[in-house]
């Protein structure tokens, strides 16, 4: 697995991974993510499909993959990798190490695999070994906990300052994007909070820009 040169070129300015609520009706949903796809930072959308049939969930997909393709992002369907290719989405999100090499094969080379739910330092080397795109860190758990904000920032410290593949850190609040920036993620991941309230999407993802945006060091 590569590990960061000694002496790197300056890395790409942090942008932002939007994921979405579970979503079952693509045209109740849309005008929101048009809001939240204003935003220049914003690099990927994972989309979170409600519990209903394959074709339904395939068709919800499509017609949200369209737009946010449209915007320069890339979509990724969070688990199901199995409809990857039907609703012509850039790839998937996977959750534990063990979905991530049950799923690997169904993606590479074409598609973007990403790896969460990574419990501890080695399933994130291992999802790397495996050939994961990116590894995400600090997202909540199934019973919606998660890792104190210190024990995150640690965690994507550690990975930037040793590995080259990008790792996402998960922001439960705009005020976790700057410390997360300053850690090292490559990618913040804006997760419930930014669909809270459907009138100020647009002023959330314009906050949370600016909180990617950190100062010039001091001459």
């Amino acid at each position: 697995m590569p590990s960061r040169p000694k002496q790197p070129t300056p890395r790409p300015a942090s942008r932002l991974y939007l994921i979405t609520p579970q979503i079952a009706d693509a045209s109740a949903f849309s005008l929101q993510l048009a809001s939240a796809l204003e935003a220049d930072e914003v690099a990927a959308v994972l989309l979170r499909l409600g519990g209903v049939d394959e074709r339904t969930l395939i068709n919800c997909a499509k017609a949200l993959t369209t737009p946010v393709q449209a915007k320069g992002c890339a979509l990724l369907l969070d688990g199901r990798p199995n409809l990857v290719a039907s609703a012509g989405a850039d790839g998937a999100h996977l959750t534990s190490i063990e979905a991530f090499k049950d799923a690997i094969g169904q993606l590479k080379p074409e598609r973007i695999a990403g790896a969460g739910g990574l419990a501890t330092r080695h399933d994130a080397m291992l999802a790397a070994e495996q050939g994961a795109d990116y590894v995400m860190f600090g997202e909540p758990d199934a019973a919606g906990k998660r890792p104190p904000l210190s024990v995150i920032e640690e965690r994507v410290g550690w990975w930037a300052e040793v590995f080259e593949i990008p790792c996402v850190g998960y922001a439960a609040s705009l005020e976790e994007i700057t410390p997360l920036v300053i850690a090292g993620a490559d990618f913040v991941a804006l997760g419930d909070f930014l669909w809270r309230d459907t009138h100020a999407i647009s002023a959330t993802i314009a906050d949370a820009g600016r909180c990617l945006r950190l100062p010039e060091p001091a001459a």
